[in-house]
């Protein structure tokens, strides 16, 4: 299928022919996943191999937009730097503005997710879903998102469903939560954005 035909039921309509120009540019596989807990897109590339991207059709149109074009700053940075330069480093985080610039404007994303995102991109992280406020706003207008509960949200020794399974919340260590699942004792790092279902919360104090 045509790369304009994938991508065109998940982006906003204004957006669809620049993000399939960065397709033509430098051309990539491109796959749709399913919801994953862990990440919402990425980029992988093997010796020998074309390129691959791949953006969760879950997401909301502004999330789909916003990983599609990080995952294509990693293939930018890559054809230059190879396997040399980091993951979310300098040279990322410059190429994810540049491809971001023709974009970032208030008819594509309005007020007030456009004044969080300039603020956001001024130095971007290697999770949107690291920056809780622009998560939250870009979740607002979405009736699937709307009222989701997110694991960082919740008070120390919650606990909460994931996926089927039942954890209990933990620590936070930097971007994630050391979470414990309740049935067979094993650890988890959950990312602290996480959407989680039937919570029960524990107050302390």
């Amino acid at each position: 299928m045509p790369i304009q035909e994938q991508l065109q039921p998940y982006l906003p309509a204004a957006t669809l022919e620049y993000c399939t120009q960065l397709w033509q540019q430098n051309p990539f596989q491109f796959y749709l996943s399913k919801k994953r807990v862990s990440k919402s897109g990425d980029f992988t590339c093997r010796h020998g191999h074309q390129p691959r991207i791949t953006v969760n059709r879950d997401l909301t149109p502004l999330e789909f937009l916003i990983t599609y074009v990080h995952e294509v700053a990693h293939l930018h940075v890559h054809k230059v730097y190879g396997f040399k330069a980091e993951a979310h480093g300098t040279e990322w985080k410059q190429k994810f503005q540049e491809l971001m610039r023709p974009i970032l404007h208030e008819h594509i994303f309005p007020e007030p997710i456009f004044s969080c995102l300039i603020q956001h991109m001024q130095n971007p992280k290697a999770s949107t879903y690291s920056d809780a406020e622009l998560t939250r706003l870009l979740h607002q207008g979405d009736a699937r998102t709307a009222k989701l509960v997110y694991l960082a949200d919740l008070p120390e020794g919650s606990t909460f469903d994931l996926n089927g399974r039942w954890f209990r919340k933990g620590k936070l260590r930097r971007t994630r939560v050391l979470c414990t699942e309740i049935k067979s004792k094993r650890q988890f790092l959950v990312p602290a954005d996480a959407a989680v279902g039937h919570a029960q919360l524990t107050i302390w104090g």
